[in-house]
């Protein structure tokens, strides 16, 4: 049954060709009013009673009939009788007949129990709430197919609505495919994988304002699929199969929503998420998406939330938008529109945004994302200095209150994160993982405030000094001693193959995974290497890259790489072996600019706490002894000569 894709439409295309054949059966539901914040009108709704539904006081004071006040003033006061001149009345009382003004307390003069003295007269119906002021019966309080809001229940109530007519929210059935999936759990076996995509699906649907319907995981069993579906389309309005959307051998979705029904696309013109499948069965729709958890997340955006808007007569929301400078340079290809995660931060006055890891399914990209980049088909993409729209997924105040650090990678970082949050919830941070180089160059060009640098310099046997010089000369820089740790060989537990030395990872059968070229952990690697008096072909992986010290980790847990340098941290993290091999220096890397303002000061009143040395050392192969630190500064110590230090071996 294996079939290459029907089409390649394009997604304005094929989202509108879905629209113009779906044909609602909405049904009404009556609500109690305090409990439809959200709900959408299935009708007008007009007003039953006034409100008020008489003439009140909107003041503390006395009620009077206007004309008898005419005349009064300092010069002329008049003075007023309980009873036949004024009554006394508070706000919200009924208006007694016979009277049309209210003189607030405050402008009244009290002579004796029964008397009073004004000195300013007042106008007919002044301080007073006439009836139906606020509502008035028989007025439409709110349309049909309006979201209601907290102020229209309000509304409503005042008018004597206390039930609503709205829609039944649209029924939304889930149906996660495939064989290799298993329930939520702790324990995953070799060959399995967590089923959390409905969870997702089901988050997005509640809140859009639909009902999911999870159907539980159906194995790849093209009958088994096939009444799933038929099943699922006697209960719900609308229907998502997820996996199974592509042309393998055990993709099933385009063949049952055939048999089943009509396909309308098998394909979008898009990266990620091409692999959708769109179709009709018995008048409901149905929506196969991709397996890979941000092509589905993406698709369904695309194409169930404008369906549920669509069923509710509600215009789809915009994202806000801003122009950003892209930190990296950003390639598409030709004919398809892409969707690249981007994290966002103001550096300057200016927004820099540089993209996350592109790959389909890596689900943290979408969790990292502060925004979305769309290149149109026939773009070819972006330079590095470019700039570009980007639709947010964080509020742009939030943008605005992020630290953007770039560089280096240390899970201490992460503990600096928490900290920061801890003791300033209105403060973000957002990491970029480029290597201690990239970070280095994001300073020069003032696209992040703070750089993690590790970076080994042979000639001077010194840590990141030398680089700065180098490439950072003449600019107002900072560099602040954030921890030292251990640098060494992650292996697995027991260390089967004995990994000891830099000659035990060029014997026959090692797999090495490296880290990304710029990082400081490669350098130091190349040092080991020449220490060594050995080649990097000697190396089996010597290519093959991580970003981060924790994706080394997970290969080794993996078993797709035998050993990686890395931290004595992300080994324990994963549960390996570390044969310790250096202790280095991690510094950050600030603009001077930054280190003075107040985001830079509270950064350095967290690094030297108690409490972050608590928690990083207590990660294990860290030491705090110098945290907080500064090394260098460029306006008092320009032109001097480093001091001395130990190198990675003391």
């Amino acid at each position: 049954m294996r079939k290459i894709y029907l089409e390649d439409t394009s997604l304005p295309v094929a989202r509108e060709q879905l629209l113009q054949r779906v044909r609602w059966q909405r049904r009404t539901e009556y609500v109690p009013t305090q409990q439809a914040l959200g709900r959408v009108t299935a009708e007008p709704i007009y007003a039953r009673v006034s409100m008020p539904n008489y003439h009140a006081a909107a003041m503390d004071g006395i009620a009077v009939k206007a004309e008898r006040t005419y005349g009064a003033d300092e010069q002329h006061p008049i003075r007023l009788r309980l009873g036949s001149d004024y009554a006394i009345v508070d706000t919200g009382d009924p208006i007694p007949a016979g009277f049309d003004a209210v003189i607030m307390i405050e402008q009244v003069q009290q002579i004796d129990e029964t008397t009073v003295e004004i000195l300013e007269a007042v106008a007919p119906w002044q301080h007073i709430r006439p009836i139906g002021e606020d509502v008035v019966a028989g007025e439409m309080i709110v349309p049909a197919c309006h979201k209601l809001r907290a102020v229209d229940l309000g509304a409503l109530l005042a008018g004597g609505i206390v039930q609503v007519p709205v829609w039944q929210k649209p029924r939304v059935a889930i149906i996660p495919t495939g064989t290799e999936l298993i329930p939520p759990a702790e324990n995953v076996a070799e060959g399995e994988i967590i089923e959390f995509n409905g969870t997702v699906f089901s988050a997005y649907l509640q809140e859009w304002g639909a009902d999911p319907l999870y159907r539980g995981i159906v194995k790849d069993d093209f009958p088994l699929i096939k009444e799933a579906v038929r099943q699922a389309v006697r209960e719900a309005d609308i229907i998502l199969l997820n996996a199974g959307s592509s042309a393998g051998t055990e993709d099933y979705t385009v063949h049952v929503v055939a048999e089943l029904g009509e396909v309308l696309t098998h394909g979008v013109a898009t990266r990620p998420g091409k692999p959708v499948v769109i179709g009709m069965v018995d008048g409901t729709p149905v929506v196969g998406l991709p397996g890979y958890p941000v092509s589905a997340y993406l698709a369904l955006e695309w194409f169930v939330r404008p369906l549920v808007h669509d069923y509710y007569g509600l215009m789809e929301p915009q994202r806000e938008k801003v122009k950003a400078r892209l930190g990296r340079r950003v390639v598409s290809v030709m004919g398809a529109e892409d969707f690249v995660r981007m994290t966002i931060g103001c550096v300057d006055g200016q927004y820099i945004a540089n993209p996350l890891t592109r790959a389909a399914g890596v689900t943290m990209s979408m969790v990292r994302a502060d925004g979305l980049l769309r290149i149109p088909p026939g773009h070819l993409g972006y330079e590095q200095g470019e700039e570009a729209e980007i639709e947010l997924y964080r509020p742009l105040e939030q943008i605005n209150r992020t630290i953007v650090v770039s560089g280096s990678h240390d899970l201490s970082i992460d503990v600096l994160h928490t900290l920061l949050r801890e003791t300033n919830p209105y403060r973000y941070m957002a990491s970029s993982h480029v290597g201690s180089m990239g970070g280095i160059v994001a300073i020069q060009k003032g696209e992040a405030h703070v750089a993690g640098v590790h970076l080994f310099d042979e000639e001077t046997g010194t840590y990141n000094l030398p680089f700065i010089q180098k490439y950072l000369r003449g600019m107002e820089v900072v560099l602040v001693q954030f921890v030292y740790r251990q640098q060494g060989w992650i292996v697995r537990k027991g260390n089967p193959l004995g990994i000891r030395t830099i000659h035990d990872i060029a014997k026959e059968g090692v797999t090495y995974i490296n880290r990304q070229r710029g990082a400081g952990t490669r350098l130091l690697f190349d040092y080991l290497l020449k220490q060594g008096t050995m080649d990097r072909k000697q190396i089996y992986g010597y290519d093959r890259e991580a970003v981060s010290h924790l994706s080394v980790a997970a290969a080794v847990a993996g078993g797709t790489a035998d050993v990686g340098l890395g931290i004595y941290s992300a080994a324990q993290a994963l549960g390996l072996d570390f044969v310790p091999v250096a202790e280095e220096r991690f510094d950050l890397l600030m603009s001077r600019s930054f280190f003075l303002g107040r985001e830079g000061q509270e950064l350095l009143r967290i690094i030297r706490s108690d409490a972050f040395r608590q928690r990083v050392e207590s990660l294990g192969g860290y030491s705090c002894r110098d945290s907080g630190t500064v090394i260098y500064d460029s306006s008092i110590m320009q032109g001097e000569s480093y001091r001395e230090e130990s190198g990675p071996f003391g």
